[in-house]
């Protein structure tokens, strides 16, 4: 599901039967909450540009626009020549970051919200920053605290690098078809963890493994990769969204001793 505006009659016909943004106050308001202090700014999913007209005002000259309909990036082309250059056909899954301190914003696509953000993960020491407007159960998920019943995998790992910001709610009522579900803006910075002290990779697999099995104690769901000499630590009888980031940083260097 993707958000565009619509304010152009000759529109992608795959933009067609989707949510149009109609508020340009919540469009304005996405773009300033992304700071000017970067060296690029790559927009995910520009669509029909309802975000892509205010980062050309405020900061073209290092924008980049990822878009991976055909149709959608012909139509920017005409709408907006000043983004040549600046145009990158292409998936944004499979896009490299840009050298130096780079932002990201979009109104992401909902049904690769996650992956987005993985991709942002990947790119962590040159991501300082990202903007997104997502599926409000996401947001909320990604901002959520150990001990909810949200918390979960993109929450530990997106915490152990980012501070997360929930910014503000989007009402159905501002699109055009209204969707049946909330959206939500949120904002990423980049902490200042260089690393985590602990093997990165086996975080990564620990923290997913854990919360594949949630409803299961970390003893069970992470017995192929306890170690017999530590199994019996009272740690283990908690459930994955009782451990804070750092607790699980502890697990995995317990893993390494």
């Amino acid at each position: 599901m993707g958000y565009y505006q619509n304010n152009d009659s000759v529109r992608p016909k795959k933009a067609l039967g989707q949510h149009f943004l109609v508020d340009l106050n919540i469009a304005r308001k996405i773009v300033d909450s992304l700071s000017h202090e970067h060296d690029a700014v790559i927009e995910v999913g520009a669509g029909m540009g309802v975000l892509t007209q205010y980062l050309i005002e405020d900061q073209l000259d290092k924008l980049q626009v990822v878009e991976i309909d055909s149709e959608s990036v012909e139509y920017l082309q005409r709408k907006f020549p000043q983004l040549e250059g600046h145009l990158v056909h292409g998936d944004f899954l499979k896009y490299e970051m840009p050298e130096g301190d780079v932002g990201v914003i979009g109104n992401f696509p909902y049904n690769i919200s996650s992956q987005i953000f993985f991709q942002v993960l990947k790119y962590r020491n040159r991501v300082s920053e990202c903007v997104g407007m997502i599926q409000k159960e996401v947001a909320e998920r990604i901002a959520a605290a150990p001990g909810s019943k949200t918390y979960g995998i993109l929450s530990v790992l997106l915490q152990a690098w980012y501070d997360i910001e929930y910014l503000f709610t989007v009402h159905e009522n501002v699109f055009n078809p209204p969707p049946k579900v909330k959206s939500a803006v949120i904002r990423l910075k980049r902490n200042n963890v260089k690393e985590l002290g602990c093997d990165e990779k086996l975080f990564f697999t620990v923290v997913k493994q854990a919360f594949n099995q949630r409803r299961k104690t970390l003893r069970n769901s992470l017995r192929s990769l306890i170690p017999a000499e530590i199994i019996g630590n009272e740690i283990f009888n908690k459930r994955p969204e009782q451990l804070s980031v750092q607790e699980f940083v502890e697990i995995v260097r317990q893993f390494e001793v």
